[in-house]
């Protein structure tokens, strides 16, 4: 396929909100092409799955160089220019048009030639890794006309700006392939009696399930244009291959819990620790956090943990890594133990000073098995049955099954005076739904949840905060995946003591400055940070449509994705409850 076809379609996609109208111009690229894994990827901005570990890390001043050499254009008027756009994908769309450098060897560009050169970016490392970068991308400019030049920057630097959620590629893939609703783009309204939309409904929920299991909607997509939809239950759950963990509402108190997810239900501690998946295939052993992200070298104590304590060759479980004190055997805050997550060096001191236990709460596959489909009663069953409990090292959660009020009061106070954060309620019939907010499971706290918020930019400091960005923008994420600004935050952030320092938050953001005005920078929506305000409140300044009063930064989370980020729902269901 050629890439203005896509290029086309990033630019339909960019000129309209409409999500229906945007599934609709997708649904008609996806029946043009055979390439569909490429096609899914490209569309949401890069060349990797999300599971995947390969990431393209080019950084804008190698782009520049790579505009430099394509367009013959020096790296202060690309600079300027990018000052002047705010899109350094923009400002080599005008280049290009301006470009100066011969094109005697540029060619039409293909798809696959630009995924292809995308992808090889990652594999590069070593001496002279840099100039190699920047050649495969000043190859794809020099070919490149104006807006396809456009658009390949801002793949690299993964900010594409065309608004695509999940949601909207997996009705798309429905569109294209299974059943195309009745559509009226002047209404941006499908146009179903009850009976169809019946029908389409559970078209989708098939997809869903798909992509919930492959975490991978290219994968879905070609299986379905080869073989039907009906092949989608062939699909199971691949070892070694992450998938987004289930998600939990937040529950008033004890008896709303009881109301949402049933009586007799399963209660578990809520543990203050990081979420992890465990894969285990024969003696291969991976941990992964909820970003999808490998850490099984930060963590070589939980690979012994399970490769001792686990019985079983093939499986995986959903788990909470938590830390404890040395001397005093309890529990560690998650801030305590973040910054094992990124930690490269030092593995083996830093698991002496802040060492974890592991606590196994599901399981989604195990022997061959896909799970996620049994209900929570026998995925527990299982789990009594293959982990072992061993005091700091491994155990099932704690888990009591009831439906009286004041056993499950005094399991939630044994909880809190644990050190906890509170508990979990679960239904025992419900089925494990990946990257989903179901009523199957609510968790009971004290205190009003913080927010996990996106940052979107900030400010460099004055005086003696020069050299460290400061003044953080905050957004949460919309309906359709969208992120909104709700705030700024410069508090609960230190100069030098323990704890988030501005010189951390610089060494993260600097890499990720997309576009640098005055003081202030906008960066790449990578790093999510968790919030605690005294008020939300109505703002007409920020495009959320609330805004935080005295909001303070209490950590990084280094194990949530962005996808993970508050929503607006969610703030306005906490907006209302204050």
């Amino acid at each position: 396929m050629q890439y203005s076809k896509l290029v086309g379609l990033y630019r339909q996609l960019e000129g309209t909100s409409k999500r229906l109208e945007k599934t609709h111009y997708i649904s008609e690229l996806f029946k043009q092409t055979n390439d569909l894994n490429k096609l899914a990827l490209l569309i949401q901005g890069t060349v990797f799955p999300n599971w995947s570990d390969k990431k393209m890390g080019v950084a804008s001043r190698l782009v520049i160089k790579a505009i430099t050499i394509a367009t013959g254009f020096g790296v202060s008027e690309i600079e300027e220019s990018w000052k002047e756009t705010g899109d350094l994908g923009e400002s080599a769309k005008i280049l290009t048009q301006g470009k100066t450098q011969s094109t005697l060897f540029s060619h039409v560009l293909t798809m696959e030639k630009v995924f292809s050169n995308l992808q090889k970016l990652a594999d590069i490392e070593g001496e002279g890794s840099v100039d190699r970068k920047i050649k495969l991308i000043s190859e794809l400019l020099t070919s490149a006309k104006p807006d396809e030049a456009k658009y390949i920057i801002r793949t690299v630097l993964e900010d594409l700006r065309v608004g695509v959620g999940d949601g909207t590629l997996r009705d798309a893939i429905v569109w294209a392939f299974v059943y195309t609703p009745q559509y009226d783009a002047s209404t941006n309204e499908m146009t179903l009696d009850d009976e169809e939309r019946k029908k389409y409904g559970v078209l989708v929920d098939q997809v869903q399930d798909a992509y919930n299991i492959t975490n991978d909607l290219g994968e879905v997509a070609s299986l379905i244009k080869e073989k039907g939809i009906a092949s989608l239950q062939e699909l199971g759950l691949q070892v070694g291959k992450p998938i987004k963990v289930m998600l939990f509402q937040k529950a008033k108190d004890i008896p709303d819990a009881f109301s949402i997810v049933g009586v007799p239900c399963a209660l578990e501690y809520k543990y203050d620790g990081f979420r992890v998946q465990v894969h285990k295939d024969k003696e291969k052993i991976r941990v992964f956090t909820r970003r999808l992200e490998e850490v099984t070298a930060q963590f070589p104590e939980v690979v012994e943990y399970v490769k001792e304590f686990v019985d079983g060759n093939s499986f995986v479980l959903d788990a909470e890594v938590v830390g404890y004190d040395v001397k005093t055997g309890k529990h560690l805050p998650f801030q305590k133990i973040s910054q094992r997550i990124k930690r490269k060096y030092d593995i083996e001191d830093m698991a002496k000073k802040f060492p974890v236990e592991l606590h196994v709460f599901d399981i989604m596959f195990f022997e061959g098995m896909t799970l996620i489909k049994k209900s929570f009663k026998e995925r527990r069953e299982w789990i009594e049955r293959i982990v072992k409990k061993v005091d700091k090292k491994i155990q099932p959660a704690l888990n009591l099954v009831t439906d009286n009020i004041d056993e499950a009061n005094q399991f939630y106070s044994d909880a809190l005076q644990s050190g906890n954060e509170g508990i979990m309620a679960k239904n025992l019939d419900g089925v494990y739904k990946p990257g989903s907010r179901v009523g199957y499971g609510v968790k009971i706290k004290p205190v009003m949840d913080g927010l996990d918020l996106v940052i979107v930019g900030a400010e460099w400091g004055e005086g003696k905060r020069s050299g460290w960005l400061t003044s953080f923008a905050l957004a949460c994420l919309d309906e359709t995946g969208n992120l909104k600004e709700i705030g700024k935050v410069g508090t609960g952030i230190k100069e030098k003591t323990e704890g988030v320092t501005f010189a951390q938050l610089t060494s993260l953001l600097k890499p990720l400055v997309i576009k640098e005005e005055g003081r202030s920078v906008d960066v790449k929506p990578k790093i999510v940070v968790e919030i605690n305000f005294e008020e939300i409140q109505k703002s007409p300044t920020y495009d959320s449509g609330y805004a935080l009063r005295f909001p303070r930064l209490i950590t990084i989370r280094e194990d949530k994705p962005v996808s993970e980020a508050s929503t607006i729902g969610q703030i306005e269901d906490m907006y209302l409850q204050q």
